[in-house]
């Protein structure tokens, strides 16, 4: 039976344009090698400079219309549009699918956590692309401490290819069609199997399973979530004990969790 810890990852800074999360991490976290670091998409999006001023933004006539409809500002409502492919519903609050294939309200565009007042925040342009880049900053900034005080730091190794290193999820609180309450999902992974597939195997029963695939990636952002809440000024924590879904490679990312359009009884 998997023993399962989550820790929070505490004293990290403001994050500002152009820092690299890796790096923070890594000098405010002691990591082992097996372990899932989750990451707050805001502060992502932050380093990433994906941060809008909405006084910047030149409202289009559609946004104009839309805003007066669901009574939002018209900027915001252009930048709803401006991250989204297709609008799917209009109706009290806007359900779009964004550019990256999430079906989310308002294109995952949140005003919460932001020191400066007018500001809104995008989600990453690339989300699985952002998780590789902050697991390759991880990994260089370990080998960069080389040894510590207590010894050769366990994520290194003789091998240039070890077995695993910390997988990096990016999470983001999503909505959920079926039930109230918002909850944690991967809107971004590396080194971390995002589904693990149990169709064919058997139940404890000896049955079959059909349709069973567990959605890892989610899971682990969800467990992470509760041990940083949105006033904690906590933006990460690391999930240990399930290494047996670390992978040496980066992998699909959350992009595999997407539903294709073909299997939405929804839309």
């Amino acid at each position: 039976m998997t023993d399962l810890r989550v820790l929070p990852v505490e004293g990290l800074p403001e994050v500002t344009k152009g820092m690299k999360i890796g790096e923070l991490i890594a000098e405010s976290a002691e990591l082992e090698p097996d372990d899932i670091v989750v990451i707050s998409q805001k502060i992502v999006s932050k380093a990433e400079g994906q941060v809008r001023r909405l006084q910047d933004v030149e409202p289009s006539e559609r946004a104009i219309e839309l805003a007066k409809k669901l009574g939002k500002e018209a900027e915001l409502v252009e930048l709803i549009l401006s991250e989204s492919r297709e609008v799917l519903r209009e109706d009290r609050v806007l359900i779009t699918e964004t550019h990256h294939g999430f079906v989310c309200a308002n294109a995952g565009i949140d005003s919460s956590n932001l020191p400066e007042a007018g500001t809104v925040c995008l989600l990453p342009a690339d989300p699985d692309n952002s998780a590789r880049t902050i697991r390759a900053e991880l990994r260089t900034a370990i080998e960069g401490q080389g040894v510590g005080v207590a010894g050769p730091s366990p994520l290194l190794s003789a091998d240039p290819h070890p077995l695993s290193h910390p997988a990096v999820v990016i999470s983001d609180s999503f909505g959920r069609a079926w039930r109230l309450g918002q909850a944690e999902v991967a809107v971004g992974c590396a080194g971390l199997v995002p589904l693990d597939d149990w169709r064919g195997r058997e139940d404890s029963s000896g049955r079959e399973l059909q349709a069973t695939v567990i959605a890892i990636a989610d899971e682990v952002a969800a467990a992470a979530d509760l041990v940083r809440t949105k006033t904690s000024n906590t933006p990460a924590a690391i999930v240990r004990g399930l290494g047996q879904y670390v992978k040496a490679e980066d992998g699909p990312g959350a992009a595999a969790l997407h539903r294709p359009p073909g299997e939405d009884l929804f839309r």
